[in-house]
């Protein structure tokens, strides 16, 4: 090992970006962050696992070398597979989390490598999208590579930091754009007084370079009038890796010619050629950029810098997409394959102490909560909260002699528990009592990290429930996160008029019975008129309730109410009195 740069081990935290494609490690050295560079003075490694022939693992770019004749035993993009179930065919054997952790090994070796003594702590980095199930994945990956992870933060927030450690004014909001291999994402950022807090967040966790580099390979299939699924596994990471290199050549030059190999046919492709496959891929990112915009109720003018992260922002048709939105050129002076490294260091520095104290405010990116009667989602943590954060609510038992309560817990956007995804459930029992008299209080807490504790407790018993969530929704692909909130905007007329309609049909469902049984305790107190007109209103809700109409429910509603006040009176009255 070389000579120590930073002090005992016992007290330095590192800063890693676990990223799509590459991925790097950094520490803070004399109040400065600093990237360690692997043996070939490379500062970014290539997140590229392999398992050789004698069953040892390979990382980085020993990794990709074995594409070429063992591409079966190559595993790549590794991160956009975490936290997912089930895993694709090829993950069978070793699953992303361990996959993920021989990444973070050789992090770790990289680091021990030049810092001279052993690494124990880490702040670790993920897509702002990631849910609670890939959170705890990742952390689970860094346990596994020997971590303490000490936190995990979002990386649009990490890369604020690199950008506006220095930078920034007193106030200032800032939009972070990352476009990376395989996942996009967008944040909007104010920094007041030293503190970092997200005012929203919006991304796409399948939309990087890998999707560039795809629509160009497929584009020369058709050129090449070849059949793109007829190709093995190994064929289509040859023609991806041409594609990237020739992806990254027209970011300089106008027009550059793709050839897997010497005796292979060549393709002229122009920059244009290439954009035009872009555009929709594109335009994908600058929607979730207006949403965000919205979200955080700011105007472009209100943004004073705008800053590019991810290999993929290199590109300068996505460039001017981001000027045209933003109505500014971005910020073009940090790598931007290291900015989210960076700034995980510099996080790192300010958790060990090595930098001055800056306080960072995330916010949860879809909002969380649990089914009630008839279907609805109830939220108890909004989008866009900031984290940590704690909620909680009491609810009650909706019929007499329930003996328990099923606690399902949600999460996403929409109105109807159905259309939202289901992190996980449980049930808690107690003892049968009449309708409403239960209390179950449920409590959410999302901490630093933004993983998810959920706690029920039994208040009659004091007895407590902690579901612990390791998985999102099964067989629910990260794609599905953006367009989760896309939906509910799409649908949320019709959302919200079938959760008017659920209520109003579920407070009808409740008064019918109640005044059955009213009218048999006071049928002797009631005229002939009286009981006439109630019978009516009973037969008006229920007319109302058979053709679904919440408006006509509603009505109807208040009108037996109205019929019934005198005889809800009188019960009442008798009751105080001990009359029956």
């Amino acid at each position: 090992m070389s000579e120590s740069l930073v002090g005992p081990s016992s007290n330095v935290i590192v800063g890693i970006d676990l990223g799509t494609t590459h991925s790097a490690i950094g520490v803070v050295d004399s109040g400065f962050p600093i990237l360690l560079a692997n043996e070939q003075g490379q500062r970014i490694t290539p997140s590229a696992v392999a398992i050789d022939e004698n069953r040892i693992f390979l990382v980085g770019k020993s990794a990709l070398e074995l594409r070429g004749y063992a591409s079966a035993r190559v595993w790549t993009s590794i991160k956009s597979q975490m936290g997912r179930q089930p895993l694709p065919v090829e993950y069978a054997e070793y699953g992303p989390e361990q996959l993920s952790a021989e990444i973070l090994l050789e992090m770790k070796r990289i680091a021990e490598m030049r810092l001279g003594h052993l690494v124990k702590k880490a702040v670790i980095t993920v897509p702002a999208y990631f849910n609670d199930g890939q959170r705890q994945a990742t952390k689970r990956a860094g346990e596994r590579a020997g971590l303490e992870v000490v936190r995990i933060i979002n990386e649009p927030t990490a890369a604020a930091l690199a950008y506006g450690l220095d930078k920034l004014a007193e106030r200032s909001r800032i939009a972070v754009y990352d476009l990376g291999g395989g996942t996009f994402d967008i944040s909007i950022l104010e920094m007041q007084d030293g503190v970092f807090e997200v005012l929203a967040t919006h991304g796409d966790t399948q939309l990087g370079g890998d999707d560039l580099d795809h629509a160009l390979s497929q584009f020369v299939a058709g050129l090449a009038a070849i059949n793109w699924h007829e190709l093995s596994r190994h064929q289509q990471q040859q023609w991806h890796k041409e594609s990237s290199r020739v992806k990254c050549m027209l970011s300089e030059m106008d027009e550059a010619s793709w050839q897997l190999a010497a005796d292979a046919p060549s393709y002229r492709i122009q920059r244009q050629t290439l954009e035009t496959l872009m555009q929709p891929l594109i335009a994908r990112t600058i929607k979730c950029c207006q949403k965000a915009l919205n979200d955080a109720r700011c105007d472009i003018s209100n943004i004073s810098n705008v800053v590019l992260v991810g290999g993929s922002t290199r590109i300068p048709a996505v460039r001017d997409a981001v000027a045209r939105c933003f109505g500014r050129q971005p910020d073009l002076s940090q790598h931007p394959d290291e900015a989210i490294a960076l700034g995980a260091t510099i996080h790192a520095g300010v958790l060990s102490g090595a930098l001055r104290k800056m306080t960072l405010i995330d916010v949860t990116p879809l909002s969380l909560g649990i089914e009630t009667l008839g279907g609805l989602m109830n939220v108890i943590i909004p989008r866009n909260t900031t984290i940590p954060c704690k909620a909680g609510e009491m609810f009650t038992n909706a019929a007499a002699g329930q003996q328990s309560m099923k606690v399902s817990v949600l999460q996403g956007e929409r109105e109807m528990a159905r259309d939202n995804w289901p992190l996980g459930e449980l049930t808690v029992p107690f003892q049968p009592v009449a309708k409403g008299q239960a209390r179950v209080g449920i409590q959410f807490r999302i901490d630093e990290n933004g993983i998810l504790e959920v706690l029920v407790r039994d208040v009659a018993t004091g007895r407590d429930e902690i579901m612990q969530i390791q998985h999102a929704a099964v067989d629910v692909t990260d794609e599905k996160v953006e367009s989760m909130i896309s939906e509910s905007v799409d649908h949320a007329f019709d959302d919200m008029a079938e959760r008017i309609f659920t209520e109003a049909r579920l407070k009808a469902e409740e008064l019918l019975p109640a005044v059955e049984q009213a009218m048999e305790i006071g049928a002797a107190w009631l005229s002939d008129e009286e009981k006439s007109s109630i019978q009516l209103a009973v037969e008006q809700v229920r007319v109302a309730m058979a053709a679904k109409n919440h408006i006509h429910i509603k009505a109807a509603v208040q009108t037996l109410d109205h019929a019934t006040e005198a005889l809800a009176a009188r019960i009442v009255e008798m009751a105080m009195e001990g009359g029956y």
